[in-house]
C-alpha cells in the first residue's frame, strides 16, 4: 500500500483520523492528497501532518489511485456529480464513508462503471480504535479490496460484509453504538456522584471499568453473556443491579433502540436514492 497514492475530499475529523493512522502505519505522508474548500483547515492538515493539499477535487482524482469521499451525506450528490467525469477518465477506486448514501446512489453520480467501496466506520476511528464494516460492489477488484481494507484497517478493525444492506445493521450496532455506552455511562456518573463521590472520581472509575471491561471481551474466548456470570456472584451487589435492569426490561429496550437505529438506516438510503 506504500506505493499508492490516496487522496481524500473532504479534510473533516474522520478524513483527518484515517490519515493520522495511514501515517502512523507507515505510509508516507507524501502520498496523500487531501481537497476542501476550507483553505484554513487545509493548512493545518499541512502543517501537522506533511501532505499535499488543494482545493479543487480534480488534482486529487488525477493524482491518487484511490480517493476517499469524506464529505457531508447532504452534499455528496453534488460533489459526487461534479467529479464523475474525472473518476471515469482515471479508473479511480472510490472508497464513500457518507452514512446512508447507497452504492446505486452513488452509481448513479458517479457512473455506473465506477469501482465502489461503501464502508460504515465509527467515531473511535479518531482514537485509532474503530470499528468499519466494507461492501464493495461488483466492479471493486481483489487488490482494489485489499487497498481500501488498509485504509480503514489503519484506524481499528475493517470487516467485510457480503450484503450491502447488512450495513444499516452495521449502523445499529458500530456506528451508533458509541453513544448507546456514552448514554450508560452518563447515567452511572450522574447515580455515582448521587451516592457521594465527587465528579472527578465518579468520571474516573466509569470511564476505566468501561475500558477494562472492552478489554477484557476482546481479549477473552468467552462470550459476553458468559463474562457476566464470572463476575455476577449469587446473592451480592452485582447480582442485585443486573436483576433491577432485567426487570426494567432492559434488553428489550436495547433491542427496540438498535431496531430503530437500523430502520432510519434504511430510511437515510432510501432518501439519498430519491435525492
Amino acid at each position: 500500500m506504500n506505493t499508492k497514492n490516496i487522496g481524500f475530499i473532504g479534510g473533516g475529523n474522520m478524513a483527518s483520523s484515517l490519515i493520522n493512522g495511514l501515517i502512523a502505519s507507515g505510509h508516507s505522508s507524501q502520498k496523500i492528497w487531501v481537497s476542501d474548500l476550507d483553505e484554513e483547515k487545509l493548512q493545518i492538515l499541512a502543517a501537522n501532518l506533511k501532505i499535499n493539499i488543494t482545493t479543487d477535487n480534480e488534482t486529487v482524482i488525477n493524482e491518487c489511485e484511490v480517493v476517499v469521499l469524506a464529505v457531508k451525506p447532504q452534499i455528496m450528490q453534488t460533489v459526487s456529480e461534479s467529479i464523475s467525469r474525472a473518476i471515469s477518465q482515471n479508473n479511480v477506486l472510490v472508497v464513500s464513508i457518507a452514512a446512508g448514501v447507497s452504492q446505486d446512489s452513488l452509481s448513479s453520480w458517479l457512473g455506473e462503471n465506477t469501482a465502489i467501496v461503501r464502508c460504515m466506520p465509527n467515531t473511535p476511528a479518531l482514537v485509532l480504535t474503530g470499528a468499519t464494516a466494507l461492501h464493495a460492489n461488483d466492479k471493486v477488484s481483489n487488490r482494489q479490496r485489499d487497498l481500501a481494507e488498509n485504509i480503514l484497517r489503519s484506524v481499528g478493525i475493517a470487516i467485510w460484509v457480503d450484503r450491502e444492506t447488512e450495513l444499516d445493521a452495521v449502523t445499529a450496532v458500530s456506528g451508533s453504538g458509541p453513544a448507546y455506552f456514552f448514554l450508560l455511562m452518563e447515567a452511572m456518573e450522574k447515580t455515582a456522584i448521587e451516592l457521594g463521590l465527587d465528579e472527578h472520581t465518579a468520571s474516573l472509575l466509569v470511564q476505566q471499568t468501561a475500558l477494562g471491561a472492552a478489554k477484557i471481551a476482546l481479549e477473552s474466548p468467552d462470550s459476553p453473556g458468559q463474562l457476566r456470570a464470572k463476575v455476577t456472584s449469587p446473592g451480592g451487589t452485582t447480582q442485585r443491579a443486573i436483576e433491577t435492569f432485567q426487570q426494567g426490561g432492559f434488553n428489550e429496550l436495547v433491542a427496540k433502540a438498535l431496531h430503530a437505529a437500523c430502520d432510519r438506516s434504511v430510511e437515510m438510503s432510501k432518501q439519498s436514492g430519491d435525492a
